[in-house]
């Protein structure tokens, strides 16, 4: 299986790539205690050969897209970097939706601004208003992208039937969906992907760290291949579909080689038979 991802037909992405949300502080809220650390795992993450960094303007929020920023401006050639709008977030760590047009327009320029950038690769709707049609919502990006300050168009938390809707009016090239070996409730979203050639983005794909601690089918393929937990959790998405573009999270140097290294494990048709 390719170890690229083509996205958009334009952009050639390693298929591991990085949720950058961990950077910031308890509960995704403010700077983190090390700022210094966070710079030096984005900085690690690019050295590891990672060139998707995926993040959002509720970040922090706003923090985490300074952060990337401050780590990586002026970016190496070939870096995609991925930011989303549609989510607020409170103090008291709400996650509330707003997909009015104008604000989608206000986050995307903000994110162009805090990012350093004239144009954003991949800018992604982060979850359906349910008091916004979502043509109304992508309808907006769709402008943004005429304009040249965005290139690509995708899709966060979505079905497949908003994602069908949204792809009438504007070209979508990904989705990014809750999915991991423990949580598959959007295999029909990731087989519409398939279907389509549309990039899959899976976040928590480790579930929220879960996979790490538990025992079973896990462990047992683990201690086979000699192989971290995570590790096999991560090479499992990348084997279970083509258009898989896993973004672990860390703000740990050390989970971050970790989770990076997944990418070298193979797995035997016996161990993803285990796994599934």
């Amino acid at each position: 299986m390719a170890d690229t991802f083509l996205l958009g037909g334009d952009l050639e992405v390693n298929r591991l790539g990085f949720g950058a949300m961990r950077l910031c502080g308890p509960r995704i809220l403010g700077w983190p205690r090390d700022r210094e650390n966070a710079l030096a795992v984005l900085r690690r993450a690019v050295e590891l050969g990672v060139n998707l960094i995926d993040t959002s303007n509720a970040y922090g929020p706003e923090i985490n897209e300074h952060q990337i920023a401050e780590a990586l401006h002026p970016y190496r050639e070939g870096l995609v970097i991925a930011t989303k709008g549609g989510l607020r977030r409170t103090r008291s760590g709400g996650w509330p939706e707003d997909g009015r047009p104008e604000k989608l327009r206000e986050a995307c320029e903000g994110s162009l601004a805090r990012l350093r950038l004239d144009r954003i690769d991949l800018y992604q709707l982060h979850a359906p208003d349910p008091k916004v049609p979502i043509e109304e919502s992508v309808g907006e990006l769709a402008r943004l992208r005429e304009e040249g300050k965005i290139r690509h168009v995708g899709l966060s938390n979505v079905s497949v039937g908003e994602l069908e809707r949204a792809h009438r009016v504007v070209p979508v090239v990904s989705v990014q969906n809750r999915y991991s070996l423990a949580e598959r409730s959007s295999e029909d979203v990731l087989q519409a992907c398939e279907h389509e050639g549309l990039a899959f983005l899976p976040w928590f794909p480790l579930a929220s760290g879960s996979l790490t601690r538990q025992g079973g089918p896990v462990d047992q393929v683990a201690e086979t291949i000699g192989a971290t937990r995570a590790q096999v959790a991560l090479a499992w998405l990348l084997e279970h579909s083509p258009v898989m573009l896993p973004i672990p999270g860390t703000s740990s140097l050390e989970h971050l080689d970790e989770n990076v290294a997944a990418r070298d494990v193979d797995l035997s048709d016996e161990d993803v038979a285990v796994l599934s």
